[in-house]
Protein backbone atom coordinates (compact mmCIF):
# COMPACT_ATOMS: atom_id res chain seq x y z
CA UNK A 1 0.00 0.00 0.00
CA UNK A 2 1.22 3.15 -0.79
CA UNK A 3 1.89 6.04 1.93
CA UNK A 4 -1.38 7.68 2.33
CA UNK A 5 -3.65 5.72 0.30
CA UNK A 6 -6.96 4.38 2.11
CA UNK A 7 -6.94 0.71 2.26
CA UNK A 8 -10.44 -0.73 1.38
CA UNK A 9 -12.55 -4.01 1.71
CA UNK A 10 -15.19 -4.70 -0.04
CA UNK A 11 -18.02 -7.18 1.08
CA UNK A 12 -20.35 -8.53 -1.39
CA UNK A 13 -23.16 -11.43 -1.90
CA UNK A 14 -24.38 -11.07 -5.51
CA UNK A 15 -24.10 -9.23 -8.94
CA UNK A 16 -21.72 -6.37 -7.43
CA UNK A 17 -22.81 -3.40 -9.40
CA UNK A 18 -21.20 -1.12 -6.60
CA UNK A 19 -18.57 -2.58 -6.38
CA UNK A 20 -17.60 -2.25 -10.45
CA UNK A 21 -18.81 1.63 -9.25
CA UNK A 22 -15.87 1.81 -6.91
CA UNK A 23 -13.67 0.03 -9.64
CA UNK A 24 -14.45 2.24 -12.28
CA UNK A 25 -14.26 5.60 -9.90
CA UNK A 26 -10.72 4.61 -9.37
CA UNK A 27 -9.99 3.26 -12.86
CA UNK A 28 -10.83 6.97 -13.50
CA UNK A 29 -8.25 8.24 -11.06
CA UNK A 30 -11.58 10.30 -9.41
CA UNK A 31 -11.23 7.73 -6.21
CA UNK A 32 -7.97 7.99 -4.47
CA UNK A 33 -8.29 4.45 -2.85
CA UNK A 34 -6.82 0.92 -2.72
CA UNK A 35 -9.33 -1.64 -3.02
CA UNK A 36 -7.56 -4.67 -1.43
CA UNK A 37 -9.86 -6.82 -1.10
CA UNK A 38 -13.41 -8.44 -2.17
CA UNK A 39 -15.21 -10.72 0.27
CA UNK A 40 -18.21 -12.47 -0.47
CA UNK A 41 -20.73 -15.08 2.07
CA UNK A 42 -21.75 -16.74 -1.34
CA UNK A 43 -18.94 -18.89 -3.71
CA UNK A 44 -21.43 -17.94 -6.72
CA UNK A 45 -21.83 -14.07 -6.40
CA UNK A 46 -20.97 -12.29 -9.79
CA UNK A 47 -18.86 -9.62 -8.07
CA UNK A 48 -16.40 -12.18 -7.55
CA UNK A 49 -15.88 -12.06 -10.81
CA UNK A 50 -15.52 -8.30 -11.27
CA UNK A 51 -12.85 -7.94 -8.56
CA UNK A 52 -10.83 -10.73 -10.49
CA UNK A 53 -10.86 -8.95 -13.91
CA UNK A 54 -10.07 -5.65 -11.87
CA UNK A 55 -6.72 -7.66 -10.12
CA UNK A 56 -8.47 -7.49 -6.53
CA UNK A 57 -7.63 -10.27 -4.05
CA UNK A 58 -10.89 -12.34 -3.45
CA UNK A 59 -12.02 -14.35 -0.76
CA UNK A 60 -15.19 -16.61 -0.06
CA UNK A 61 -16.59 -17.12 3.30
CA UNK A 62 -19.54 -19.28 3.19
CA UNK A 63 -21.93 -18.18 6.01
CA UNK A 64 -23.63 -21.87 5.50
CA UNK A 65 -20.70 -23.55 6.85
CA UNK A 66 -20.92 -21.72 10.49
CA UNK A 67 -23.51 -23.39 13.18
CA UNK A 68 -24.10 -19.19 13.94
CA UNK A 69 -24.33 -15.79 13.16
CA UNK A 70 -21.29 -15.11 15.81
CA UNK A 71 -19.24 -17.48 14.48
CA UNK A 72 -19.67 -16.38 10.70
CA UNK A 73 -18.83 -12.90 11.85
CA UNK A 74 -15.80 -13.48 13.90
CA UNK A 75 -14.20 -15.61 11.38
CA UNK A 76 -15.04 -13.08 8.52
CA UNK A 77 -13.81 -10.26 10.94
CA UNK A 78 -10.31 -12.04 11.16
CA UNK A 79 -10.21 -13.02 7.29
CA UNK A 80 -10.99 -8.65 6.75
CA UNK A 81 -8.07 -7.45 9.27
CA UNK A 82 -5.96 -9.56 7.21
CA UNK A 83 -6.25 -6.97 4.68
CA UNK A 84 -5.31 -3.98 7.46
CA UNK A 85 -8.43 -2.04 6.21
CA UNK A 86 -9.06 1.78 7.13
CA UNK A 87 -12.41 1.15 5.73
CA UNK A 88 -14.77 -1.80 5.20
CA UNK A 89 -17.38 -1.08 2.47
CA UNK A 90 -20.63 -3.17 1.69
CA UNK A 91 -22.00 -3.38 -1.10
CA UNK A 92 -24.97 -5.49 -1.31
CA UNK A 93 -23.35 -7.74 1.51
CA UNK A 94 -26.87 -9.41 2.82
CA UNK A 95 -26.38 -10.80 6.16
CA UNK A 96 -27.09 -9.00 9.48
CA UNK A 97 -24.63 -8.04 11.25
CA UNK A 98 -23.85 -8.80 14.67
CA UNK A 99 -23.36 -6.14 17.60
CA UNK A 100 -19.89 -7.35 17.96
CA UNK A 101 -19.22 -6.94 14.45
CA UNK A 102 -20.45 -3.48 13.93
CA UNK A 103 -18.71 -2.44 17.37
CA UNK A 104 -15.15 -3.61 16.01
CA UNK A 105 -15.55 -1.44 12.59
CA UNK A 106 -17.39 1.63 14.28
CA UNK A 107 -16.99 4.25 12.36
CA UNK A 108 -15.11 3.05 9.75
CA UNK A 109 -17.63 1.00 7.83
CA UNK A 110 -20.27 1.94 5.17
CA UNK A 111 -23.26 0.43 3.61
CA UNK A 112 -25.71 1.76 0.60
CA UNK A 113 -29.52 1.48 1.36
CA UNK A 114 -31.95 1.79 -1.67
CA UNK A 115 -34.56 3.96 0.22
CA UNK A 116 -34.91 7.51 1.64
CA UNK A 117 -33.57 6.34 4.93
CA UNK A 118 -35.31 6.88 7.93
CA UNK A 119 -38.16 5.46 5.60
CA UNK A 120 -38.01 1.85 4.54
CA UNK A 121 -35.34 0.36 6.53
CA UNK A 122 -35.05 -3.55 5.64
CA UNK A 123 -35.98 -5.10 2.17
CA UNK A 124 -38.62 -4.35 -0.99
CA UNK A 125 -37.69 -0.92 -0.66
CA UNK A 126 -39.07 0.35 -4.06
CA UNK A 127 -41.98 -1.91 -3.88
CA UNK A 128 -43.05 0.23 -0.22
CA UNK A 129 -42.53 3.19 -2.17
CA UNK A 130 -44.59 2.41 -4.76
CA UNK A 131 -47.61 0.97 -2.31
CA UNK A 132 -47.79 4.20 -0.47
CA UNK A 133 -48.11 6.39 -3.38
CA UNK A 134 -44.68 8.10 -2.79
CA UNK A 135 -43.78 10.64 -4.77
CA UNK A 136 -39.70 10.73 -4.66
CA UNK A 137 -37.27 7.62 -3.55
CA UNK A 138 -33.81 7.21 -3.61
CA UNK A 139 -30.85 6.10 -1.85
CA UNK A 140 -28.64 6.69 1.17
CA UNK A 141 -24.82 6.19 1.69
CA UNK A 142 -24.65 5.15 5.68
CA UNK A 143 -22.40 4.90 8.41
CA UNK A 144 -23.44 1.32 10.27
CA UNK A 145 -24.55 1.15 13.64
CA UNK A 146 -26.01 -1.52 15.58
CA UNK A 147 -29.72 -0.50 13.86
CA UNK A 148 -30.59 -2.39 10.75
CA UNK A 149 -29.87 0.83 8.03
CA UNK A 150 -30.16 3.06 11.17
CA UNK A 151 -26.59 4.54 11.02
CA UNK A 152 -25.87 8.42 10.27
CA UNK A 153 -27.04 9.23 6.96
CA UNK A 154 -23.65 10.64 4.57
CA UNK A 155 -24.95 11.35 1.43
CA UNK A 156 -28.36 11.09 -0.35
CA UNK A 157 -30.04 10.97 -3.61
CA UNK A 158 -33.56 11.70 -4.40
CA UNK A 159 -35.45 10.52 -7.63
CA UNK A 160 -38.96 10.96 -9.16
CA UNK A 161 -41.56 8.39 -8.76
CA UNK A 162 -43.04 8.49 -12.23
CA UNK A 163 -46.58 7.66 -13.47
CA UNK A 164 -46.90 3.95 -14.50
CA UNK A 165 -43.17 3.45 -12.96
CA UNK A 166 -42.63 -0.44 -11.93
CA UNK A 167 -40.78 -1.77 -9.30
CA UNK A 168 -37.98 -2.56 -11.77
CA UNK A 169 -38.04 1.10 -13.35
CA UNK A 170 -37.83 2.84 -9.87
CA UNK A 171 -35.25 0.50 -9.26
CA UNK A 172 -33.25 1.21 -12.09
CA UNK A 173 -33.38 4.85 -11.53
CA UNK A 174 -32.36 4.53 -8.63
CA UNK A 175 -29.64 2.16 -9.20
CA UNK A 176 -28.15 4.80 -11.17
CA UNK A 177 -27.23 6.99 -8.73
CA UNK A 178 -25.68 4.38 -6.48
CA UNK A 179 -23.26 4.52 -8.67
CA UNK A 180 -22.67 8.32 -8.19
CA UNK A 181 -22.74 8.74 -4.34
CA UNK A 182 -21.24 5.50 -3.22
CA UNK A 183 -17.56 6.45 -4.84
CA UNK A 184 -18.28 10.10 -3.64
CA UNK A 185 -18.77 8.56 0.12
CA UNK A 186 -15.50 6.24 -0.06
CA UNK A 187 -13.55 8.94 -1.17
CA UNK A 188 -14.80 11.74 1.10
CA UNK A 189 -13.59 8.80 3.63
CA UNK A 190 -10.36 8.18 2.02
CA UNK A 191 -9.39 12.07 1.96
CA UNK A 192 -10.05 12.24 5.68
CA UNK A 193 -13.02 14.94 4.71
CA UNK A 194 -15.64 12.35 6.32
CA UNK A 195 -16.18 11.05 9.82
CA UNK A 196 -18.51 9.84 12.30
CA UNK A 197 -18.71 11.14 15.65
CA UNK A 198 -21.47 11.66 18.31
CA UNK A 199 -23.88 9.72 16.24
CA UNK A 200 -23.86 11.92 13.66
CA UNK A 201 -21.61 12.04 9.93
CA UNK A 202 -19.28 15.18 9.87
CA UNK A 203 -17.55 16.28 6.21
CA UNK A 204 -15.35 19.00 6.31
CA UNK A 205 -15.32 19.61 10.08
CA UNK A 206 -19.33 20.26 9.96
CA UNK A 207 -21.95 18.03 11.01
CA UNK A 208 -24.29 17.17 8.33
CA UNK A 209 -28.12 17.50 8.22
CA UNK A 210 -29.62 14.29 9.16
CA UNK A 211 -30.55 13.01 5.55
CA UNK A 212 -26.47 13.47 4.80
CA UNK A 213 -25.79 15.65 1.80
CA UNK A 214 -28.35 15.43 -0.37
CA UNK A 215 -28.25 15.52 -4.48
CA UNK A 216 -31.93 16.13 -5.63
CA UNK A 217 -32.96 14.94 -9.07
CA UNK A 218 -36.56 15.79 -8.22
CA UNK A 219 -36.91 19.21 -9.73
Amino acid sequence: MTAGTTNVVVLISGSGTNLQALIDARDRGVLNAELCAVISNRPDAYGLQRAERAAIATEVLDHTAFASRDAFDAAMAALIDGYRPDLVVLAGFMRILTPAFVQRYAGRMLNIHPSLLPKYQGLHTHRRALEAGDREHGVTVHFVTEELDGGPAVIQARVPVRPGDTVETLANRVRQQEHIIYPMAVQWFSAARLRMADNRSWLDGEPLPRHGYLIDNTG
